[in-house]
């Protein structure tokens, strides 16, 4: 009668149990610590048997801002303290071998206090939660393009430092033209000696072509951060495709510049202001060059060290790219006042027709996209 009620007790808790530990890897963790000039950056290795208990599940408590990987792929970032379940046959289905080596890596990294646990255990069928579509959503993007993106930010940026090396080989003296912060304020180009009364020269395409370059960059950034749906999620997103993407994306703005630039003259020509166009236009691109430039440096920074902010970060850095792309147009106008014979009411309106009310649509239009 005691082995009978033993054995009913121990078959009674384990139906009440969440679940059964079928294999716990505690002791076969392996450890390193790297140096940088960031601080020391840490890691865990495991290998992981996917080929015993198919029916069974992996269960994962990794602690906040940690990187995954599994054989070399990039798998989870977390955020939190975060518990999770993983079909040892999905595993296996995914990447196709019978062990698998996980690599856990984190700047905040502890050894021996960092609470990373990894078992493999029978789900309770009563206490197993399932993931609600939306987190399948988010764990299938962060899978599937938060690599993917690094390596299009890391390319993009490599090929943008290269062309802007051999544009300061081959043009150096016009480059330091169109790169000299205090021309914002002087205004120089708006006398009548200025050195940039010409367009649609290589010269100047080259140069054009690189800003484009930029604002390419920082479109797919924003598009991959924010509306991922587009480039379908369901599929799996490359680092390629993005790339190719890019490169379309720099001539149809190279296009767009072109076009924005034929726009300014044919309305300075309507409102009779001469050849104001193109240090109107000019004036501009050095306030795109320069923020541009600034949010490639930033979006670069936080996609190396922290990913998880860069969503916040880069939202901010575009609200700040419109504040200062606004008071641009500001000084814009009070220099034209000062440097033109040309009533203020009529200036006012040109600058409404070219550049306000234009730049206004497009802002609303990215707002109500991004929503």
């Amino acid at each position: 009668m005691r082995s009978l009620f033993l054995l009913f007790f121990f078959l009674f808790s384990s139906a009440l149990a969440t679940a059964q530990v079928l294999e716990n890897y505690e002791g076969e963790w392996s450890s390193s610590v790297e140096q940088s000039l960031v601080g020391s950056i840490g890691q865990k290795q495991v290998k992981l048997a996917v080929n015993a208990f198919p029916q069974s599940f992996f269960q994962f408590e990794v602690p906040a801002n940690s990187t995954v990987f599994v054989d070399g792929k990039l798998w989870v970032l977390t955020s939190n303290d975060t518990t999770f379940f993983v079909a040892t046959n999905s595993l296996k289905q995914e990447f196709g071998r019978d062990s698998l080596l996980v690599t856990v890596v984190s700047d905040k990294i502890r050894l021996g206090e960092f609470g990373l646990t990894i078992t493999k255990v029978a789900k309770n069928e009563k206490e197993e939660k399932e993931l609600s579509g939306e987190d399948q959503f988010f764990a299938l993007e962060k899978r599937t393009v938060v690599q993917p993106l690094k390596d299009f930010i890391a390319v993009s940026l490599l090929s943008i430092l290269a062309l802007a090396a051999v544009y300061r080989r081959v043009y150096p003296y016009l480059l330091g033209v169109l790169l000299q912060p205090l021309s914002v304020i002087k205004a120089e180009d708006f006398s009548e000696s200025g050195g940039l009364q010409k367009v649609f020269s290589l010269d100047i395409l080259f140069f054009l072509f690189l800003v484009s370059m930029m604002l390419a960059q920082s479109l797919l950034t924003g598009i991959v951060l924010f509306r991922p749906d587009w480039f379908g999620i369901g599929e799996d997103l490359t680092s390629l495709s993005l790339i190719n993407y890019w490169v379309i994306s720099s001539f149809l703005l190279l296009i767009l510049t072109i076009l924005k630039f034929s726009a300014i003259k044919l309305i300075s020509y309507l409102f009779d202001l001469g050849k104001s166009e193109f240090a109107h236009f000019f004036y501009l691109l050095r306030l795109i060059t320069f923020g541009f430039a600034f949010v490639l440096v930033v979006t670069t920074f936080f996609t190396i060290n922290e990913f998880f902010e860069l969503k916040m970060v880069f939202a901010q850095l575009m609200k700040g790219v419109f504040w200062v792309y606004l008071l641009g147009v500001l000084g814009l106008f009070l220099i034209m006042m000062n440097r033109l014979n040309f009533k203020k009411y009529h200036l006012f309106t040109y600058l409404c027709i070219a550049e306000i009310v234009p730049f206004l649509v497009l802002t609303k239009w990215i707002l109500v996209l991004v929503q």
